[in-house]
């Protein structure tokens, strides 16, 4: 029977009392295990910790690991970033033989994929950050002020948009084999409503909608 420790991580204090952010967690490692686990599995134990992505001092995961090793059980996290978000820290559990990692989003990766895609995302946000100091000084030298309404507008817009690439890979998972089968739009769409997976907005998925999804994971 395949076993598995369930691990969630959300960033700050306010999000762990809130809950923002563990029920789409807690959606996605819901459907890994109904549409690609093995069958029967048990869920051995579940930690959830509140905690930076760059903070190396996880108690609830070092506790996680140790259940998952003594139980020969896997460490299934919702995404890869929920682990950590640095690629030198998911390296190490990757090389280490007793830990089997699954994460939910991406249910076909293997450990190497996974570090290639660690790598790849540390990458990019080390170019986002550059980016935007580079942005803010051009701006500071053409005399435009920061922290007015147009910056709010503009962080405002950015953080939309930023939800939204996130939900878009949240479902990524489950889309990208259906492109892979050959799947039509509208029947990714029918494939996401029988699963469960609601858009957005909370409702029913089309072809169109299935279609921005796309889209919006290729300019990611």
């Amino acid at each position: 029977m395949k076993r598995y420790v369930i691990y969630r991580r959300v960033s700050t204090n306010e999000q762990g009392k809130s809950g923002l952010g563990l029920e789409a967690q807690d959606r996605d490692i819901r459907l890994y295990l109904e549409s690609y686990s093995d069958q029967p599995f048990e869920v051995v134990a579940e930690f959830t910790e509140v905690a930076s992505g760059s903070d190396d001092r996880r108690p609830e995961l070092s506790k996680a690991l140790d259940v998952a090793r003594k139980h020969g059980a896997e460490l299934l996290v919702a995404k890869l970033d929920r682990l950590s978000r640095k690629v030198s820290f998911i390296a190490s559990l990757l090389d280490d033989r007793r830990v089997q990692l699954r994460v939910a989003a991406m249910p076909q990766a293997d450990k190497f994929q996974l570090h290639i895609y660690a790598a790849l995302a540390e990458q990019e946000r080390e170019f986002i950050s550059i980016r935007t100091k580079a942005a803010l000084k051009e701006a500071k030298a053409r005399g435009v002020k920061l922290g007015g309404a147009r910056d709010k507008t503009l962080k405002r817009n950015q953080e939309v948009q930023r939800k939204a690439t996130e939900r878009a890979q949240n479902v990524a998972g489950l889309i990208q084999p259906l492109r892979d089968a050959g799947k039509s739009l509208r029947e990714i769409a029918a494939e996401l409503n029988r699963a469960g997976v609601r858009t957005a907005r909370g409702g029913q998925w089309q072809a169109s909608q299935v279609k921005r999804t796309i889209e919006r994971l290729e300019r990611a």
